[in-house]
């Protein structure tokens, strides 16, 4: 029948023979009600899913995001109280370090009078035992010197002593009574 057709009068090649044009509206129809019902719904839920996958993606994105921001202040916030209890430990090490300081100033100043007064204490114990080693070698003398003078002997032990502490005696108020006079 096409033959005939095709051979009974020449159209024009600009306008679509009839039966063509109700062929391929029939194969359009078919084409389409396949694309619509089987590969309309795959491509609809293939672009679904990815836009369900896009926003979800973005929103842990943005989920991870806030947690890395309260991360990051977290460690700020613990890097600022490390800082201040580093500083507050400076604080107190200095305090201790100038307390310490003190104390050990204070130990010191205490054992150099110590020192001191057991320096004092000695030099008078040694003056004395020098005063009473030069007193008795001085009485000594002295009772030989006066023995040679007199002519007799003073070895009496007894009266030695008197002798000797008198005149010790009368040497001393002497002393005292020239450095009264020089005052």
């Amino acid at each position: 029948m096409l033959m005939q057709l095709a051979a009974e009068e020449p159209q024009s090649p600009v306008v679509p023979v009839v039966p063509e044009i109700v062929i391929g509206l029939i194969c359009f129809g078919i084409i389409f009600f396949v694309f619509y019902k089987k590969l309309l719904p795959a491509i609809n839920k293939a672009l679904d899913e990815r836009r369900e996958a896009i926003e979800g993606g973005m929103e842990k994105a943005e989920a991870t995001q806030a947690e890395a921001r309260q991360t990051l202040e977290s460690y700020k916030e613990q890097l600022a109280e490390a800082r201040h209890e580093a500083a507050r430990l400076r604080q107190e090490a200095k305090e201790q370090g100038a307390s310490l300081i003190a104390e050990m100033r204070e130990e010191g100043q205490r054992q150099r009078e110590e020192i001191i007064a057991a320096g004092h204490t000695q030099i008078e114990a040694d003056r004395k035992q020098a005063a009473e080693t030069l007193r008795q070698d001085v009485g000594k003398l002295a009772v030989e010197l006066a023995g040679r003078l007199v002519g007799e002997s003073l070895e009496d032990h007894a009266r030695q002593s008197r002798t000797i502490d008198r005149f010790l005696d009368e040497l001393e108020a002497k002393a005292q009574a020239g450095t009264e006079a020089t005052r």
